[in-house]
């Protein structure tokens, strides 16, 4: 999507440097890395942080989002602050130690919850005691830790700069983990003069979920939408449920003020999801651009957006 009109949209200047910038610009440069710094950050106030993998803005009171530019799916996690108890809503990659970040910026005991299971946003759960999981096969099946999926993030042009010292390619993998509670959907989370509630969102994948913060305006939207090409295409995608779950997520858009995604840019305004409605109906009327991609894969474009699906057999 176009990440630029939508900051545009949400009333947002943006320029400036990030660590990921430092790097030399080289032939053998990713195209995805000679974008960055992305712009929109300069509206958002750093946070220092000792690990030059991530990066970490305030992007709200008590709410940090946890950024990793250095690699091509540029997660974002987010640490959300209540009086007694902090939810770590993902945990990354699990290329450097979230733990010991999250630790430099909180005491308070952390409850991890994820978006969903794929391996970009559970790698860090490992290193931690207390894990929320939908009550899905789904995400049984993986939390008991993978290599594959975890080992194509580290392909040619996936990685722009340098690895954390001490990281081992060869042997990099998703930990298993262990989940401590089951939640669904409309359960709250009481944080201490914060409560947060879950919403299902199957689509992207069965344990899909967003997080609410109706008393901030917050909605955390996962990858059930963000500002770049939205992947539909695994094997575990479900396109109707997908269809209802953005369709709810719209109707919500009166009580939001904020739009928190977990790749490339952390804000964006409600009216995203509306229009995100509007183009996945278009997409599935047959109204969009589609051009071939990876195997197996195709690049649509409708309207403002892009979703990545399977090709047709």
């Amino acid at each position: 999507m176009n990440s630029f009109s939508i900051l545009l949209a949400f009333g947002i200047l943006v320029s400036g440097p990030s660590l990921s910038a430092q790097q030399p610009q080289s032939s053998a440069t990713p195209d995805w890395c000679r974008n960055l710094p992305r712009p929109e950050y300069k509206s958002l106030e750093r946070v220092a942080t000792n690990d030059p993998w991530f990066e970490v803005y305030r992007v709200a009171p008590d709410t940090f989002a946890i950024y990793e530019p250095h690699q091509a799916e540029e997660v974002i996690s987010y640490l959300i602050l209540g009086k007694d108890k902090a939810l770590l809503f993902d945990t990354g990659m699990g290329i450097s130690d979230i733990r010991k970040l999250v630790s430099g910026l909180t005491a308070l005991p952390v409850i991890v919850l994820n978006s969903h299971t794929h391996n970009d946003h559970v790698g860090g759960n490992w290193q931690f005691e207390t894990i929320y999981s939908m009550d899905t096969e789904f995400s049984r099946q993986n939390a008991k830790g993978s290599t594959a999926d975890a080992q194509d993030e580290l392909a040619a042009g996936q990685i722009c700069g340098e690895l954390p010292k001490g990281f081992d390619a060869k042997t990099y993998r998703t930990k298993p983990w262990t989940i401590t509670k089951y939640v669904h959907d409309g359960d709250k989370i009481d944080l201490g003069n914060r409560t947060l509630e879950i919403i299902s969102t199957p689509g992207h994948t069965p344990d899909a979920i967003c997080l609410r913060d109706p008393a901030n305006g917050l909605l955390f939207t996962g990858d059930t939408y963000y500002p770049a090409a939205i992947w539909l295409y695994r094997p575990e995608t479900d396109l109707d449920a997908y269809a209802n779950s953005i369709a709810r997520l719209a109707a919500l858009a009166p009580q939001v003020k904020t739009v928190i995604g977990s790749h490339n840019i952390p804000v964006a305004p409600p009216s995203v999801l509306s229009q995100l409605v509007a183009a996945f109906a278009d997409l599935r009327a047959g109204k969009a651009t589609c051009k071939p991609d990876s195997p197996g894969k195709k690049r649509c474009q409708v309207r403002d957006y892009t979703f990545l699906l399977a090709a047709a057999p």
